[in-house]
């Protein structure tokens, strides 16, 4: 059974990894790649493949850079693997993974997620918790 089959959490991945003989700087790279792949702004300065499972999956979701591949291959893409109303249901997907613990979160795209789809939700505001530290100023 694959991975992803189990449910295997991306923390998961690194003991499935080490199972399998998959050396130390590979499963840091897989961390990584995993891990950042929704963080902007900071996948870009790390290893290649990191980079570019953030520029794919940047590609997929968003639209990123879209006119980097052509019509043409977007299409046999397309018909080699139908997106199926992916924008509409890569929302909920995402969600599921996180509905039961939104305030992990904070500083994340998937807060945008919570902001839309979770009722009531109130995204943490940063100059909120600055404001109202323990400091007495």
């Amino acid at each position: 059974m694959e991975p992803l089959e189990q449910g295997i959490s991306v923390f998961g991945y690194r003991d499935f990894l080490k199972s399998r003989g998959i050396p130390e700087d590979s499963i840091r790279l897989v961390w990584d790649a995993v891990a950042l792949h929704t963080s902007i702004g900071i996948v870009e300065y790390k290893e290649t493949e990191a980079a570019l499972m953030n520029f794919g999956v940047g590609y997929d979701v968003v639209g990123k850079n879209f006119d980097f591949i052509s019509a043409e291959a977007r299409q046999q893409v397309i018909e080699a693997f139908p997106r199926n109303k992916f924008k509409h249901n890569i929302l909920h997907a995402f969600l599921e993974g996180f509905k039961h613990k939104p305030e992990t979160t904070y500083g994340t795209i998937n807060a945008d997620v919570c902001e839309l789809l979770l009722p009531g939700y109130k995204r943490p505001n940063f100059c909120h918790h600055v404001l109202h530290s323990p400091w007495d100023e």
